[in-house]
């Protein structure tokens, strides 16, 4: 191990359920009958990281910058390009059709938009007893029985199981949402963006309905979010990315009070505060993130990057994904590490859940 160690030389924790490593996703457009030249789009480019049962990993960033790519690919909704996805122990990546089905009995995802993912012509009942039929767990009365205590769960009443998609409000819709993914019992859950389609009123009904069942059922989120407000409220953990490659992972304490990216920095600088008047350090960035198109070296932030410091190096030298604190790891080579002694134990970022911890 070098003496900055980079997040892939830290072993994850024992008790780690989800490790992915280097993490590769590229799509391909243009070519085909019409011609033209094959483009390559780079939408997530080498992401490693890990979640520990019963925690919520937070991942942020602004559009485009492959987190949903990611939670994706992870899942094995869209196939990953490269790298190496671990769930539980076992290999996503290498599963054939058998075991991937019985592993989505395990890892289910909820959409952004609650609307989008249900069928309009099927009642919400209906479509609740399909998961179950697909997957074998109940049929007949079990299954009615099984989608009452699904929607008595999420908050709805049994009657709504006669409604179709289009009677219930954005919020319900996304209660269902969330039932359908609750139906097979899984462990874990990809939460991609499930308060951006809601009214801020609703967001917070269903940001306490995600806590509330993590605290119930002990699940395990991965919860994909541009809202940095709605992240420190629900995360254990946060990781940054900027243009398909993570900048930053720390616990949601210490990244929201001590961020080492400048990238980092100015995402936090720019959310709204109670107070306006209240003095704070504004990090200004200008231009627009890279064409995911393009074929950039170095640090793919450093043509926007405020740090004082910067320099040719940040142009040519891709930066490691390094230690920099306890539990902290940031890809700047201008962001030194603090002093310290062995961080193997250390470096995880391992810590007690926010909400029980009363953080």
């Amino acid at each position: 191990m070098s003496a900055v160690p980079t997040v892939d030389q830290v072993p994850p924790p024992d008790d780690a359920l989800l490790v992915v490593r280097d993490l590769v996703k590229h799509f391909r457009s243009g070519g085909g009958f019409l011609g033209g030249e094959e483009q390559v789009v780079r939408a997530v480019q080498g992401v490693s990281f890990h979640v520990r049962r019963g925690e919520t990993l937070g991942l942020v960033g602004e559009s485009g910058s492959g987190k949903s790519t990611t939670g994706r690919s992870i899942l094995r909704l869209i196939e990953p390009t490269g790298g190496h996805v671990s769930f539980g122990g076992e290999d996503v990546t290498a599963m054939d059709r058998e075991a991937l089905v019985a592993f989505r009995r395990r890892a289910q995802i909820v959409f952004q938009d609650p609307f989008g993912t249900l069928n309009p012509r099927l009642r919400v009942g209906a479509a609740l007893k399909e998961v179950l039929d697909v997957h074998g767990l109940a049929s007949g009365s079990a299954a009615d029985r099984r989608v009452r205590e699904l929607l008595e769960l999420v908050g709805l009443r049994p009657e709504h199981a006669e409604r179709y998609p289009h009677e219930f409000s954005g919020g319900q819709r996304q209660r269902v949402g969330v039932a359908r993914a609750l139906a097979v019992e899984p462990e874990f859950l990809v939460c991609v963006e499930p308060m951006s389609a809601l009214d801020v009123s609703v967001q917070a009904q269903i940001l306490n309905l995600l806590a509330d069942l993590q605290e119930e059922l002990g699940l395990t989120y991965l919860l994909i979010a541009h809202d940095l407000a709605v992240v420190e409220h629900m995360s254990d953990r946060v990781a940054v990315m900027y243009a398909g490659r993570i900048v930053e992972t720390a616990s949601a304490d210490r990244l929201y009070a001590e961020p080492r990216h400048p990238y980092t920095r100015s995402l936090l600088s720019a959310v709204p505060r109670p107070d306006p008047d209240a003095p704070r350090q504004v990090a200004e960035v200008s231009g627009e993130p890279p064409d995911p198109e393009s074929h950039i070296g170095g640090c793919h932030f450093h043509p926007r990057c405020p740090h004082p410091q910067k320099n040719e190096a940040c142009r040519e030298a891709v930066p490691p994904l390094e230690w920099k604190a306890p539990g902290q790891f940031a890809a700047c080579i201008k962001e030194p590490p603090e002093e310290r002694g062995d961080v193997a134990g250390e470096a995880t970022g391992t810590g007690s859940h926010r909400r029980q911890s009363g953080t």
